[in-house]
């Protein structure tokens, strides 16, 4: 036996004037979900305009003469490079010459100050550790001043946590998204560690 309120419900559908009220409803469901997406994106759109314009990112990048550690007999360093190493005073040495306190030894004849050996006039190098020691030159503090000034939201999670001039260096230096084209190809396959405001020309496709 057919339950009567199935038996109702069908001859509701039926009319003419219920599925008017049905259709109406759903119209107005669907039309006020459309609004309300569009006003959402259009807050985030202005939200995210005031952050650009108005209150733009706070870097805490810190630049100082010398750029040298809090104490004066430790070096941070570049780390994994297997031949090379850049210390945070702009020096560039071969690994066998870093010295126990992270420090390049400056007695060395190999050892070079602010080196842009390998490193293009576009601030693209093909060696890492060349790439930082140019970097760390007092010369190029405006340069980076500007990049960060420029920066996009997108870098703000890789340049928000360094705190000086080494640091920003470091994390410039390192490939990333501006160094490549279709997401695996180098923008420039030779000079891949760039700490200029730019990156690389791409390559023709």
């Amino acid at each position: 036996m057919v339950p009567w309120g199935a038996v109702l419900w069908r001859r509701l559908l039926r009319k003419r004037w219920v599925l008017g009220v049905v259709f109406g409803l759903s119209l107005v469901y669907f039309l006020t979900s459309t609004f309300k997406q569009e006003e959402r994106t259009v807050r985030d759109r202005n939200l995210l305009q005031v952050q650009e314009h108005e209150q733009p990112i706070l870097w805490k990048v810190k630049f100082s003469v010398g750029n040298s550690s809090q104490l004066s007999n430790q070096c941070r360093n570049s780390v994994q490079g297997k031949l090379l190493i850049t210390d945070e005073l702009g020096y560039i040495c071969e690994r066998k010459d870093l010295l126990v306190n992270g420090c390049c030894n400056v007695n060395v004849a190999s050892t070079k100050l602010y080196s842009c050996d390998s490193c293009l006039p576009n601030g693209c190098c093909s060696v890492y550790e060349y790439c930082v020691s140019c970097c760390l030159q007092p010369s190029k503090q405006h340069l980076l001043e500007r990049f960060l000034n420029r920066a996009a939201i997108a870098f703000q999670n890789l340049f928000m946590a360094v705190e000086d001039h080494f640091e920003l260096c470091l994390a410039k230096c390192r490939t990333s998204s501006q160094s490549v084209q279709h997401e695996n190809t180098y923008r420039d396959p030779v000079a891949k560690y760039c700490y200029g405001e730019y990156p690389p020309e791409l390559l023709p496709v």
